[in-house]
Order: C-alpha cells, then sequence, then structure tokens
C-alpha cells in the first residue's frame, strides 16, 4: 500500500478537464514576438508607447520599484493623487480612488457599499470579479437574466431591504454587448437604489474621445452611479479605480477592505496609466480607430456588428475552439480562446480583440488566416 496522497483528487479532476477539451497552459510571451496579437485588451496599441514607457520610467526612478505598503500608510505617493484627479476629470466623475488591480476595485466597490442590510442585484453576464463581490457582500443577492431591465425593476420593486444596489458591466467582456444603462440607471433612480458600472472594456473605446459608455450615457457625474474600472486595458498599465461622488471616496477609503489591506499599486504603473492617458486625451480618434477595427473582424468572421473592441466568433465545442485558436497561431495569429467557465456551455468560442494600431498588413494577414481557420472550424 503506497504513502496516502492528499492531492489524488486533483488528478481526477485534471483528467476530467482534459477529456472535456477544458484544459488550459500558460504559454509565455516572448520579446519581439511576430504574431499580430487579436489576443491581449491592448485596445489603443499604447502598451509600448514611448510616451507610455517614457512615463513609467520616470514615476520607478522617482518612487522605487514598489510602493511600500498599503495605500492608507506609505504606498500613496503624488502619482497616484494625480492619476486619480485625471481619472476624474476625464470621465467626468466628482471623484477617483486608485486600487491595485480593476478586479480589488469591483471587491472593494461592492462589500463597501452593499453589507446585510442591502439587496444587490446582478446582471447574469457581469464579470466573475463582481460575482466574487456579491458573494463576500453578505447581502441578499438576486441575479437577473441577462440585460434584463424589468427584472432588475421588478427585483428592486420587492425589496424588503433599506438599500440596493445593482451591478452591471458596461461593456460585457465576453460577447462585446452594451448594458442598457439609461434604462438601467432610471430603474435605479426610481427605487433609490445605486448603480454600479464596470468600465473595463468600455473607456478608451466608447465615448466621447474614449470617456466611457456611462459618458456616452449621459450619466457622468451622477451621485447615484458609481463606476468601476481597470488600467490594464485601454490605459496599458495595471491597476484599477472607483470614481464617484466624493462621499462614495470617502466611504470607500474608511471601509474597502482591498484598498485597507493590500499594497498601493506600483508607481511605474501608476506612471504608465498617466501616459496612456494623456495619449487619448491628445489622441481621441484612438476610440474610433477601435470601433472601424473591429467592423473589419465582423466582416472578415461574419460575426455580428459589434458594439466594443470585442468581437466573438462562437463555435459551441470547447475543443473545437482550443484547436482552432492553436491553428491560428501557428499560422502567425495570437487570438483568445474562451471556454467554459468563462462562457456558458455550448459557446465556446475565439475572442478577438481589435487594436487601434492594426496595420494594413496586419489586417491582410489577419483575413487570410481567420478565412483559412474558420472554413475548417465551421465544416
Amino acid at each position: 500500500m503506497g504513502e496516502p496522497d492528499a492531492l489524488s483528487w486533483l488528478d481526477d479532476i485534471a483528467d476530467a478537464r482534459r477529456a472535456a477539451g477544458l484544459h488550459r497552459d500558460l504559454l509565455a510571451r516572448t520579446p519581439g514576438s511576430s504574431l499580430v496579437d487579436l489576443a491581449s485588451n491592448d485596445y489603443l496599441g499604447l502598451a509600448r508607447h514611448p510616451e507610455v514607457l517614457d512615463a513609467a520610467a520616470t514615476a520607478l526612478r522617482r518612487w522605487g520599484g514598489g510602493s511600500t505598503g498599503s495605500r492608507l500608510v506609505t504606498g500613496t505617493t503624488a502619482e497616484h493623487e494625480l492619476l486619480e484627479n485625471e481619472l476624474a476629470e476625464f470621465v467626468g466623475a466628482e471623484s477617483a480612488l486608485v486600487f491595485a488591480s480593476g478586479y480589488a476595485a469591483n471587491l472593494g466597490a461592492v462589500t463597501a457599499l452593499a453589507g446585510r442590510d442591502a439587496l444587490v442585484v446582478s446582471d447574469a453576464g457581469c464579470h466573475a470579479s463582481l460575482v466574487d463581490a456579491c458573494r463576500l457582500s453578505r447581502s441578499q443577492v438576486v441575479v437577473t437574466p441577462h440585460a434584463d431591465v424589468d427584472a432588475v425593476a421588478a427585483a428592486l420593486a420587492s425589496r424588503t431591504e433599506a438599500r440596493a444596489l445593482v451591478l452591471t458591466d458596461s461593456v460585457f467582456s465576453a460577447d462585446g454587448d452594451l448594458a442598457p444603462l439609461r434604462a438601467l440607471h432610471r430603474v435605479c433612480r426610481e427605487h433609490e437604489a445605486l448603480l454600479l458600472v464596470d468600465e473595463a472594456h468600455g473607456i478608451g473605446v466608447r465615448g466621447n474621445g474614449g470617456r466611457g459608455l456611462v459618458h456616452e450615457a449621459g450619466l457622468a457625474g451622477e451621485p447615484d452611479v458609481v463606476v468601476t474600472a481597470t488600467l490594464s486595458k485601454s490605459l496599458a498599465a495595471q491597476g484599477g479605480a472607483v470614481l464617484a461622488d466624493r462621499r462614495v471616496r470617502t466611504h470607500l477609503i474608511d471601509t474597502a477592505r482591498t484598498f485597507i489591506f493590500d499594497t498601493g499599486l506600483a508607481p511605474a504603473a501608476v506612471g504608465a496609466a498617466r501616459g496612456a492617458l494623456a495619449v487619448l486625451r491628445r489622441e481621441p480618434e484612438r476610440a474610433a480607430a477601435v470601433l472601424d477595427r473591429a467592423r473589419d473582424l465582423a466582416r472578415i468572421t461574419g460575426a455580428a456588428e459589434p458594439e466594443s473592441a470585442v468581437v466573438s466568433v462562437i463555435l459551441g465545442d470547447p475543443q473545437v475552439a482550443f484547436d482552432a485558436s492553436v491553428a491560428c497561431r501557428e499560422r502567425g495569429l495570437h487570438v483568445g480562446c474562451f471556454r467554459p467557465p468563462s462562457v456558458p456551455e455550448g459557446t465556446s468560442r475565439l475572442r478577438l480583440t481589435a487594436r487601434a494600431d492594426l496595420t494594413a498588413a496586419d489586417m491582410t494577414t489577419i483575413d487570410k488566416v481567420l478565412t483559412e481557420v474558420l472554413s475548417a472550424a465551421r465544416v
């Protein structure tokens, strides 16, 4: 009889996952790769922009490699405060508070604004960070069908809790579709509920000069709208932020556990985000270019007309989707492959993300590779 193995159950789960076509491996990027990138969230093409790199390097030299502590102790620098002011002004919010990640921003905001005496109403398509925030909120949680405003209204109308918080992405990350923000806000106002909108995939792509879908919907600066965002997509850095009424910012500083107990965002990331924001403000046409390239991708793949940078090509079977992603990579094209649990069963897909800096030569390669690979995958 062999030694007892407390982890033997993991082998069974791994085998089942492989059999279902759901095993994942990490693929390290290499510098100078010749792959055309349709997988990253670098929508504005700023991750290696000289101005962004210079801003990151300047902050690194000035403040050091790490922030050295939590934001409440030593982790707040003048660079953090400048970024918060610039972000708030850009999106039309009264204030901003920077977190170490977009995930942390969602966890911190929801758990601090919810609680045992609150109802949380969450769209079924919300990002995993909002799903986890619901689980940690200690609130009564109602998950409504995707983009169903009537269901949200019904949940709010029947509540017995003193307060309510409605959660939605602005742009949903898997399908790239838009939330009905004006209708949701109208329902929230009727029932004295807060609306929290995750703009991770909206800022830099939607709205005037990339100011986001909340701004586009005319809701920027509304006191009953809380915006969360990431700095890791259009703003080419890392970190997250909550953009809201000053009373919300004050409350989060005092109560948001992912703000109080986490190390502050590294100065280099803060500098990079400031650099990217400066480029976007100077070159607002980048936001429109993203949507133009997304329409090109939809035309090539036969996907629906896109409303964001995300073009979703549903293939159904997870192994088919994975094999198609490998075939693209072998031909010089890096695409995303979304399988359960990232998407519902039966909807495994290639997730293509447009970038403002895709060249004519890139688009020629994209057209050739996707036409060839999808023809084989759809047989």
